[in-house]
């Protein structure tokens, strides 16, 4: 640590050289000298993970240790902050592929509670981003080629919150019940009987309470969340109490969504499992919800890091990006559109609709 400033390196105790964690393995490996440390010897692995109060936070009132800073590069192009080591002052976002050319800057924030260690390594993950690739359909051959040439992927820890509250809701609606009554219409001079759907409305009222436990929020900006989302789901049972040893070898993006706005958008996934849970208790065939109260409390939280493979690839002038769930293989990503395959599908399409279309006549 310089002036304050947490240095994420990792020495190797044989040669000097930088550790690095190998996923997957629970180790500490030197790539100089082949020296390995084995995590678990420390203690690191299996502790309980600590909650912190989400009130006491928003009052800037964490202790000291719960705080940290790091030394950061900000890209101007899509705002992610990496971290990088005090001496990094040229890079390129592993984000959007935007050369970074800047002082490094620091970032103060919560310190990571929790960290769900990278399980693939960099080859398992090249082979899922190329077997997704494989599978697009009119994606530029270009592309793929560019993408197999062997450029490194970026393992990235990416940040997000996860809150714990206990909620109990007031709620008033209406339970709707389906009866049938039977109804005559003449149809082309015939008398038919047919039965008919209603629905019988009475009010409901009633409280339902819930424990929400982990509600995962992403707290940066730097990838579109349409991804993020899909690459779960992610086994936070498996989350690992947070040691600086996992980001050997490894960046970790610092968090762009302050605490309170993660929490507003925690407050929406719950209310949607409230919705669900009032529903439920106020049964019927149908319901209808006029007013839902619901008092929070216990409110907890922990910043916790998440494992990512990023690829950021240049082809034509346009950044596309891949990210694949550091521990499922799972893969999302941009893709641009061929224009000459669409177009040749189109004409073949075409084609075969005509040759159809005279086969039937012929048959005609």
């Amino acid at each position: 640590m310089a002036d304050g400033v947490q240095e994420h390196r990792f020495p190797c105790d044989n040669c000097g050289a930088d550790y690095r964690f190998a996923p997957g393995e629970g180790l500490l490996i030197c790539d100089h000298c082949g020296n390995q440390e084995q995590l678990r010897e420390k203690g690191f692995w299996g502790n309980s993970i600590k909650e912190l109060d989400f009130r006491k936070a928003l009052a800037h009132d964490l202790t000291d240790d719960e705080i940290e800073e790091t030394r950061v590069l900000q890209c101007d192009n899509c705002g992610a902050q990496v971290e990088f080591d005090g001496a990094t002052h040229a890079t390129e976002c592993p984000f959007c592929a935007t050369p970074i050319v800047t002082g490094t800057g620091i970032h103060r924030h919560i310190k990571p509670k929790g960290v769900l260690p990278f399980i693939l390594d960099e080859t398992d993950a090249r082979k899922a981003m190329t077997n997704w690739l494989g599978r697009l359909w009119f994606a530029p051959n270009g592309l793929q080629e560019f993408a197999r040439k062997g450029r490194k992927m970026d393992g990235i820890y990416v940040p997000y919150w996860t809150f714990d509250a206990d909620t109990k809701t007031q709620y008033r609606g209406q339970r709707g019940t389906v009866y049938y009554e039977t109804r005559t219409r003449v149809v082309n001079g015939e008398r038919r009987k047919e039965q008919v759907a209603k629905v019988r409305w009475t009010s409901a009222s009633g409280r339902v309470g819930r424990f929400f436990d982990d509600v995962l929020v992403l707290a940066s900006h730097s990838l579109p969340k349409r991804y993020t989302d899909a690459l779960q789901p992610w086994d936070l049972s498996q989350l690992e109490p947070y040691q600086p040893e996992f980001l050997a070898g490894f960046r970790a993006e610092g968090y762009t969504v302050e605490l309170d706005d993660g929490f507003v958008e925690a407050r929406e996934i719950m209310n949607r499992v409230i919705e669900r849970d009032v529903k439920f208790d106020i049964g019927g065939d149908r319901q209808r919800i006029s007013d839902m109260n619901t008092q929070i409390s216990a409110i907890t939280f922990k910043h916790v890091l998440l494992p990512v493979w990023l690829a950021a690839y240049k082809y034509r002038g346009e950044t596309y990006r891949f990210v694949v769930n550091g521990c499922t293989g799972r893969v999302q990503g941009e893709r641009p559109w061929s224009a000459w395959k669409i177009a040749m599908a189109v004409i073949l399409f075409a084609i075969v609709a005509g040759a159809v279309g005279f086969v039937i006549a012929m048959d005609g």
